[in-house]
């Protein structure tokens, strides 16, 4: 029974260590907070400088930055079209000359499937005497 109570008990740290880490906590949350309000002051002092000149410069500023993001947007539209391309001609041309590239069966298998419903698509024509037989 007394083995039960003492398992139920936490164990205590020897007071060194829970000073070592009290110290730690404090410097590391006093450094840290520190750190963030010299942050939000000199946020806020740039702020302060910064927007007198965006209202001066908006009637230019805003144009420029939506010109140049559809430049860059453009850009990499075309450059992701491109890739694109090249890798679907890269695939076309490994299929055509016989490499099997990934998804190769799957598209026989679709023209399988395409071609045996054509084929059942004219007998049933011709059974009806929509198609003439040839």
């Amino acid at each position: 029974m007394a083995d039960i109570q003492k398992s139920k008990r936490p164990r205590q740290q020897p007071r060194s260590h829970q000073v070592v880490k009290a110290t730690t906590a404090v410097t590391t949350g006093g450094s840290l907070l520190v750190a963030s309000s010299l942050t939000f002051t000199a946020t806020v002092i740039l702020l302060t400088v910064a927007t007198p000149l965006l209202v001066i410069f908006s009637p230019v500023i805003v144009p420029a930055v939506i010109t140049v993001y559809l430049l860059l947007m453009g850009f990499l539209a075309s450059g992701g079209f491109g890739v694109t391309g090249i890798a679907v001609m890269s695939w076309i041309y490994r299929y055509v000359t016989g490499r099997h590239p990934p998804g190769a069966e799957q598209l026989d298998q679709a023209g399988m499937k395409l071609a045996g419903k054509a084929r059942e698509m004219k007998e049933r024509g011709e059974q009806f005497g929509l198609l003439a037989a040839q």
